[in-house]
């Protein structure tokens, strides 16, 4: 409801809580009481804030374009018919060193969210070249620009799209990622660097700040004070200064960085898909949530993952000491 002048209040004590339950249930009435607490926690979380970080899906599955302007396409999958997929997007304006445009933009979504609905697919990895991921917004289109403009259009609002995905995402980070390019990078779940990377806020230069979570996404990742001191001098940080500050998560030589980071996401992918989303869902939760709200909605997910049937196999596979063969229900 934050487009509109509504005010809900809700008591959080009265989710459902079904879960603990004192008496005995067999299976079926436990597992169908846990879907229903799932459906109607579900039904309410955007009363509770909960859909700033919830994924935005209509419920259509956009299909992938046979080629983009300026964006590559790759399904990585081991095998035909393999569940473990890796939907690898590299930005492609090498002549802009991927200068993010609109319609540069416009290619990423649609191309993100087509796979984010892919059934092969369980990880989506974002890089660019190895001189740069990108290096910011495209200045080009934004000089004439006046307040009107970017304010009735709410400029930038539509690259939030990218973070709403429900699926982990990397981003492997070559070369420059500044202003939006660092921003677009801070989307992801999980970002690696290579050992050339460099990351800025340099827009103070240009007489304006950051637009698009250079505020907001850096200093929750790295603290007030570097966020300050690089949004308000537009210097850069070496990779070994992001991996230090917490930015980034890992550093690997430059040439192997893709390869790595498609290693990485065949991992993330070859778990059970619901848990991972739910990992996401409340790691992004940690951000916009008091502890104790936080607390109480990771216990929720993880009570709904008892009615899936990963759950079954995981804890069956480990007790048997076996591989567990996911199958994302």
């Amino acid at each position: 409801h934050e487009n509109t002048d509504e005010t809900h209040t809700v008591d959080i004590e009265s989710f459902p809580n079904e879960t603990t339950t004192s008496h005995p249930l067999d299976y079926h009435t436990h597992t169908m009481m846990i879907r229903s607490a799932i459906a109607r926690t579900y039904s309410r979380r955007s009363i509770l804030g909960y859909s700033r970080y919830a994924s935005t899906s209509t419920g259509t599955t956009e299909s992938l374009r046979d080629s983009y302007d300026y964006i590559l396409v790759e399904r990585r999958l081991e095998s035909p018919d393999a569940t473990n997929g890796v939907g690898l997007i590299t930005l492609n304006r090498p002549k802009a060193l991927n200068a993010l445009s609109d319609a540069l933009f416009e290619d990423l979504v649609h191309a993100s969210r087509a796979l984010d609905g892919d059934d092969q697919i369980g990880c989506l990895v974002l890089t660019g070249s190895q001189k740069a991921f990108a290096a910011g917004a495209d200045i080009s289109e934004m000089h004439t620009r006046d307040f009107a403009n970017v304010y009735s259009n709410d400029m930038f609002s539509q690259w939030q799209d990218f973070s709403k995905l429900s699926k982990p995402v990397i981003s492997a980070v070559n070369g420059f990622a500044l202003g939006g390019g660092c921003e677009l990078a801070m989307m992801a779940d999980i970002m690696i660097a290579g050992d050339r990377a460099q990351f800025g806020q340099p827009e103070i230069n240009l007489g304006v700040l950051p637009g698009a979570g250079g505020t907001q996404r850096l200093t929750r990742a790295i603290g007030k004070s570097k966020a300050m001191h690089m949004c308000l001098t537009g210097e850069r940080i070496n990779a070994q200064e992001a991996l230090d500050a917490g930015l980034v998560a890992k550093i690997y030589p430059a040439d192997s960085l893709v390869d790595e980071a498609v290693k990485m996401g065949h991992a993330i992918a070859s778990k059970g898909r619901i848990s991972a989303m739910m990992v996401k869902e409340a790691v992004n939760a940690a951000d916009e949530l008091a502890l104790q709200e936080g607390l109480r909605f990771e216990r929720r997910l993880f009570h709904a993952a008892f009615a899936t049937k990963d759950q079954k196999e995981g804890m069956s596979a480990f007790l048997e000491k076996r591989d567990a063969n996911f199958t994302h229900e």
